[in-house]
């Protein structure tokens, strides 16, 4: 099941039964923050081709590509209100305004990569695609972030104990910080740019990213133990202004749906190929790289993080529920 079609179960009565006539020859305009040659990047100009040649030019897309359009937040608010047409972002940060995405930003949520694509393609992103078109955003397609797991200048981790007293770098997000501080660690938000030089200055001990973001910082220069707990899998979302999906005809509409889809299963599979390039670049580097036998242990440890998630948010629990039932 994909999206394209269990898309269609939030939209009827809604977009496709009120869709207006389009107007010929219409531009859409797009956001991406990454370089042009990113996976993200290629993929979005695969899906802009596919849309022009099958609505023979009738609607066109142009990406502007390394953030030239404003930062995420700026973007994904346009995007609600119809500034921007479409846009390719992490779920991460639209969990401020959409409280649906919030739930994939939970350790351990899901237990695989491939386990998220049959989630994100099925009932799990039609609920959390649900709440986005509720509040201004239809996606088309999801894309694959990677996993997220522990790097650090002192030692590797194999469980649990091994996080505590390492001072960790994380993003700027409660449930990042409740994360590490249920380990026994020392959770420290800062900004991206500044990782390198903090962990070379001892600041921090490490940080937590995907393998192509822990290559291309060479963060593996100064923090040479990668530890694959893989657990964060947030995914990310090529996704339309509801306000510029409603002018299309409900052919348009479909053709946008499976240009998506299509774009995403090709972000797959360029995201794994990277991933793959940059795992070899460490480990040629000097990263000592160790895999996880049992997450069992730090998925118990992340029971006082989820207790807290679900009384702030208990209008969520059935989501929660529904990916943990899947898993």
């Amino acid at each position: 099941m994909t999206l394209a079609f269990t898309i269609r179960g939030a939209l009827i009565g809604s977009c496709l039964a009120f869709a207006a006539t389009s107007v010929a020859a219409e531009q859409l305009r797009g956001w991406n923050i990454h370089v042009e040659d990113y996976p993200v990047s290629i993929a979005m100009e695969s899906f802009a081709a596919e849309v022009a040649e099958r609505t023979n030019g009738e609607l066109t897309a142009k990406t502007f590509h390394n953030g030239v359009l404003g930062s995420q937040p700026d973007a994904i608010e346009q995007i609600r209100l119809g500034v921007i047409d479409f846009g390719e972002f992490s779920l991460g940060p639209m969990g401020t305004s959409i409280p649906e995405t919030n739930v994939v930003s939970l350790p351990f949520i899901f237990p695989s990569i491939p386990a998220m694509y049959e989630m994100m393609d099925g009932e799990v992103g039609e609920a959390i695609g649900a709440g986005m078109i509720e509040r201004g955003i239809v996606p088309l397609g999801w894309y694959d972030a990677g996993a997220r797991s522990f790097y650090n200048s002192v030692r590797p981790i194999n469980t649990p104990a091994d996080v505590e007293g390492l001072k960790v770098r994380v993003m700027s997000n409660d449930l990042f910080v409740s994360m590490v501080e249920s380990m026994d660690g020392n959770a420290t938000p800062m900004a991206f740019a500044e990782v390198y030089q903090s962990i070379q200055t001892g600041v921090v001990d490490g940080a937590e990213n995907n393998p192509p973001s822990y290559e291309s910082t060479s963060h593996y220069e100064v923090a040479p133990f990668y530890s694959l707990t893989e657990h964060l899998i947030i995914p990310e979302c090529l996704c339309m202004s509801k306000a510029t999906w409603d002018k299309l005809t409900a052919e348009q509409q479909e053709i946008l749906l499976d240009a998506g889809h299509n774009s995403a299963l090709l972000q797959r599979e360029l995201w794994q190929a990277r991933e793959a390039a940059s795992m070899e670049i460490v480990k040629a580097g000097g990263t000592v790289v160790n895999t996880i036998a049992d997450k069992g242990p730090f998925q118990d440890a992340m029971a006082p993080v989820y207790e807290k998630f679900l009384a702030d948010n208990p209008d969520l629990a059935d989501l929660v529920n529904m990916i943990r039932d899947a898993s």
